[in-house]
């Protein structure tokens, strides 16, 4: 499959400014890679870095991709379910990412139970692994 033909908005609930995901590089059913360069203009940054906040959406922006890529994530009416975030666990952040810099987020699949996903992410810059954790997403009935 050629994942540079995804148009990211059409397999993901969120809608700019709120977008944190770039592009869908890789997704089978166990990983799913996304790219996102950090912008100025992003609404997560402040000082020069993509906060804590920003960094934990990509996150679940990732998951949202590989369900909205998989069809999991597309309702009965042809548009985007919405999901939210059940839990994050163990989320170490080695350091935030500066404007400019591209993310490389990476989710593997753990478990799936009914309409729930759990992942282990990991989030890098080049080969620097800045950022780690589990979280836990359940996925609704709504589209966008």
């Amino acid at each position: 499959m050629n994942f540079e033909e995804i148009n990211i908005l059409d397999i993901i609930p969120q809608r700019p400014p709120f977008v944190m995901v770039d592009k869908l590089l890789h997704c089978d059913p166990q990983i799913t890679k996304t790219s996102l360069i950090v912008q100025e203009d992003n609404i997560f940054c402040e000082n020069g870095v993509l906060a804590e906040a920003g960094l934990i959406e990509n996150i679940a922006q990732t998951c949202a991709a590989r369900a909205g890529n998989s069809g999991s994530g597309i309702g009965e009416n042809g548009g985007v379910k919405i999901g939210f975030i059940g839990a994050i666990r163990n989320l170490e952040i080695a350091r935030l990412p500066k404007i400019g810099e591209t993310l490389i987020t990476q989710v593997d699949t753990v478990q799936e139970v009914f309409n729930t996903t759990l992942v282990n992410a990991t989030v890098s810059v080049g080969d620097e692994i800045i950022a780690t954790g589990e979280m836990k997403i359940s996925m609704t009935d709504k589209e966008v």
